[in-house]
């Protein structure tokens, strides 16, 4: 007799349930830091956002690379978007909360939006030949 045996996926486990949950969190960051909430939620739900935006779309980038790697290289990414926005919103005087939130959202939009777009465009041209 012979047994199968199967490993749980991660659609099994609550992965979607945990990357909404995130997606929320982040997103109630980026709002209390936009209109200046006074609220104890604000600063680690703003962070949060700081380092998920970023890494989501870098990481959607990598998908070649092995899971280790990609979350490494996600992370790291991530904070040179945070320190090069914020290195260039000093450097021309302009640094506000709101401006330096809504530049790294430009970005990270941006980034994720090639990604995208380098994805569909591979797609296409496969089905073609």
């Amino acid at each position: 007799m012979q047994t199968l045996s199967t490993k749980p996926s991660l659609s099994d486990s609550g992965g979607p349930l945990l990357a909404g949950v995130a997606a929320a969190v982040a997103g109630t960051g980026a709002v209390l830091a936009f209109v200046d909430a006074d609220s104890v939620l604000r600063g680690p739900f703003t962070l949060f956002f700081l380092l998920v935006a970023p890494g989501t779309a870098i990481g959607a980038a990598l998908r070649g690379l092995e899971p280790f790697g990609r979350v490494v290289a996600s992370v790291a990414g991530a904070i040179a978007v945070n320190l090069l926005v914020a290195q260039g919103m000093i450097a021309t005087h302009s640094w506000s909360v709101p401006g330096g939130i809504a530049a790294v959202t430009v970005i990270s939009s941006l980034v994720l939006l090639l990604s995208l777009v380098r994805r569909v465009r591979g797609r296409t041209e496969r089905r073609r030949t």
